[in-house]
């Protein structure tokens, strides 16, 4: 192979193109950053740390990220523009330096009930066709293989035209082999809907029946079904004929005609299983989900086993191996299966797929299968499956944003992710990374600490430069950088136990244990190694379990802390009882909002490909409600300006005096307590970060009735110095006569628990078994497993 000759006269100096080696960002200002300017060195490792709600996220991803999206979406031309999302500019004076930026962030993936590892990977695509070139027998494309498409066949003739009236009508067929189960289509479990929990068949349709969601006496939905002429409106449902009952349950879609409006009616199982059934259940609001859940019973399909293919696409086998086996290995096992296949014909199909499937064990994700819905991964599975595209890449020069990649993962697993946080690195990229935990600052080449506060008590760099010099500059990250939890001198005693016997869901191995009531329980254990599955699926969903679990909170721009938590209720009937009006008046969503903006307190204009202009309302000033609302009073302020108070103030405004309101005071106090103070009641949800949202639901969730609560990795999103205050809030839970049981890999709250469950002592197959049960003390002095070294170093025993 020949090469370029070159030659030794010396470079006159460096090069200009080798001046761009920063950042730069100037006048920062979108959500609270307050003129923030900073410069952010290429190809490093930056780290940004601060407590929750300082403007991390802001800064890295809203502004830095978004903007570079923004620039690339304008190289398109217009009209491809106009099927891209609208990005507006941030809120910033100067950005410059900046590169192809990839953010990869905690957000749940598509939650779509056909939605699989395998498929959000382009793993199973892969596999499709390679069974549609080596699978014997041969069944077709590899369309043939894949549970989103449906088998199709269909015939008919045209009439072709050839001039002179000459006609010729030619007969034409078409069919395309698909891998659907029918009985299920692709979805791998059927549905079986309790009647009993739809409706009262002793009532009529005009006493208002429906126990469904949304199915109110004097919506449309119900205004359809009742005036459609199919029945009697006053005649019980249990009274109807067999004809009136299948229509009233499975009637296919038809016109009507009600009030002079074309609308269409449809029997109510049919409705429902567009309406809620279609979609995934992580995904669904709080209350939808708990009617699904009481009313439907999901079973294994009993035609595909659950596999979502059909009897055609699992006949086809590679050596003693179907599609649907192959998706159901761990992927650490399906790695080794395909590294024994050598077949010359796909070999660069067969290089491709071994990547894809090291990648997933190389990132720490060997334990699962591509079968597995990807609505189930929790948040730090959700964020590791995204980068797996990004591992072996060939780009360089590429800024990677990492929204804490260490979420979810156990002390021993963050030392591999900080190994491919270096690797990215070390190929010339600039990488991002918002993060609280030490072992993962401590791998940083330059820091940027946001404080000092949360909220508007945030937005400023407190400090950039070295992680040395981080632990000497007495900011709160600095302070709390080398904190270290003890193991407590005494330990509570059980008041009782809750019994586990034979548990064996996904990878759990017949496991029988008694989780301690009345007690701080923490369950533990590498991630993969089946602590979720103990606990979501075999503590029984019964009366008196408050489970708390990782999805995140929904809302729209319109919701807020106040609406999210209930909080809006009790003030509006105050406000009502104060001044002798309607609660509606006072809600944004409702009878009170300004009719300029609809309560919304700005106005959005639509400028096509560009990105939509907001500009505060001029009628209300972006106070969203009209005018004569607002001269209605509670305790001498108006609706608006109570909406403007942060939690803490509102709690004393709420707790005495003329606007005393237990009900409204008692959901405050629970805020205050999982260190939402600073919140205004009114800020929109959107503008919350990861860690406000978490401690937000944590609050909801207090109120509920209970005597046990599951708190599943409490700790996400939370500063080193928010951890404590956490760790005091599970204790009054606990002392109040709760028991609390918490699935943590952070080492303080293990070195808090009054007892620990440790499973493993691996992921997938290798876990799924009691390793350790006993106090927290116990388990250091053991050291007799991975969490057991890990917790003794960091508590320094």
């Amino acid at each position: 192979m020949s090469k370029a000759t070159t030659t030794d006269s010396q470079s006159p100096g460096p090069h200009v193109a080798d001046s761009h080696d920063v950042i730069r960002v100037h006048g920062a200002r979108e959500n609270n950053l307050r003129d923030v300017s900073i410069e952010i060195p290429k190809r490093r490792l930056t780290v940004f740390t601060g407590v929750s709600g300082s403007g991390k996220s802001s800064l890295v991803f809203d502004t830095i990220a978004a903007e570079s999206q923004r620039l690339i979406n304008e190289t398109y031309s217009a009209f491809l523009q106009g099927f891209m999302p609208n990005l507006a500019r941030p809120e910033v004076d100067v950005l410059d330096g900046l590169t192809t930026a990839i953010a990869v962030d905690q957000q749940r993936m598509g939650s779509d009930p056909r939605s699989t590892v395998g498929t959000a990977t382009d793993a199973n695509a892969m596999l499709r066709i390679l069974f549609s070139r080596l699978g014997t027998p041969h069944i077709g494309p590899p369309g043939a293989f894949s549970f989103n498409t449906a088998s199709v066949s269909a015939s008919g003739g045209f009439t072709v035209d050839r001039g002179a009236d000459k006609t010729r009508t030619e007969k034409v067929s078409f069919s395309r082999t698909g891998g659907m189960c029918t009985h299920c289509e692709g979805r791998g479990t059927v549905s079986d809907i309790d009647l009993t929990q739809l409706y009262d068949d002793s009532k009529s349709l005009s006493e208002d029946p429906f126990t469904i969601p949304t199915y109110t006496g004097d919506g449309w939905v119900v205004r359809v079904i009742a005036e459609s002429g199919f029945f009697d409106k006053e005649k019980p449902i249990r009274e109807y004929t067999k004809k009136e009952r299948h229509d009233f349950l499975y009637r296919e879609p038809v016109k009507v005609k009600i009030n002079g409006v074309n609308l269409t009616y449809e029997g109510l199982i049919p409705k429902l299983q567009k309406s809620f059934l279609s979609k995934d259940r992580e995904s669904m609001q709080p209350h939808i989900r708990a009617f699904v859940d009481r009313a439907v019973t999901f079973t294994r399909c009993p035609d595909c086993d659950g596999t979502r293919l059909s009897e055609l696409a699992r006949s086809s086998k590679i050596g003693e191996m179907n599609i649907a086996d192959a998706c159901a290995m761990e992927i650490r096992d399906l790695a080794e299966w395909v590294r024994g296949l050598d077949e010359p014909s796909v070999a660069p199909l067969l290089t491709k797929l071994r990547h894809t499937l090291d990648s997933f064990v190389e990132i720490g994700l060997g334990y699962l299968s591509l079968d597995r819905a990807s609505g189930t991964l929790s948040g730090g599975e959700a964020q590791r499956t995204k980068m797996i595209r990004h591992l072996g890449s060939s780009l360089t020069d590429v800024t990677y944003v990492f929204d804490e990649p260490s979420i979810g993962l156990h002390p021993h697993d963050i030392q591999r992710m900080n190994n491919l946080l270096l690797r990215l690195r070390d190929k010339g990229n600039t990488v991002l990374v918002v993060e609280h935990k030490p072992e993962t600052i401590a791998i940083a080449d330059h820091v940027v600490d946001l404080g000092p506060g949360a909220g508007t008590a945030g937005g400023t760099v407190c400090f950039e430069g070295t992680l040395e010099g981080l632990r000497g500059s007495g900011t709160v990250t600095g302070r709390h950088l080398d904190d270290r939890a003890k193991i407590k001198a005494t330990v509570r005693e059980p008041t009782g136990a809750l019994e586990i016997r034979g548990a064996s869901a996904n990878n759990l191995q017949g496991v029988d244990v008694d989780i301690p009531l009345g007690v701080l329980t923490v369950i533990t254990g590498v991630a993969g190694s089946g602590k979720s599955s103990l606990v979501h699926g075999s503590i029984p969903a019964e009366e008196g379990v408050v489970a708390i679990d990782q999805t995140p909170i929904r809302g729209s721009r319109r919701s807020n802390p106040a609406t999210y938590t209930g909080l809006a209720d009790p003030i509006r009937k105050a406000f009502a009882k104060a001044n002798g009006v309607k609660p509606a008046l006072f809600s944004a969503n409702s009878e009170g909002a300004c009719p300029t903006c609809n309560g919304a307190g700005v106005i959005y204009t639509d400028l096509a490909i560009m990105q939509s202009v907001a500009t505060p309302c001029e009628e209300c000033e972006g106070r969203r409600f009209e005018a004569s609302v607002l001269e209605y009073r509670l305790g001498g302020r108006d609706i608006s300006e109570v909406l403007a108070m942060p939690v803490a103030e509102a709690e004393e405004f709420f707790g005495s005096g003329e606007a005393r309101t237990p009900a409204a005071h008692k959901i405050l106090s629970r805020l205050a307590d999982v260190g939402l103070g600073y919140l205004t009641l009114g800020q929109p949800l959107t503008t919350l970060s990861g860690g406000e949202r978490q401690r937000l639901k944590l609050a909801t969730h207090m109120g509920d009735k209970g005597g046990v609560y599951v708190l599943d990795e409490p700790t996400t999103g939370l500063h080193l110095a928010d951890v404590e205050q956490l760790l005091g809030l599970l204790d009054r839970l606990v002392d109040s006569g709760k028991s609390v049981i918490v699935i943590e890999h952070h080492q303080a709250v293990m070195a808090h628990a009054d007892w620990i469950i440790d499973l493993g002592p691996g992921a997938g197959h290798d876990g799924g078994r009691i390793v350790f049960e006993g106090t927290p003390a116990d388990l250091v002095e053991a050291r007799s497993t991975l969490t057991g070294e890990h917790l003794a170093a960091y508590v320094g025993a």
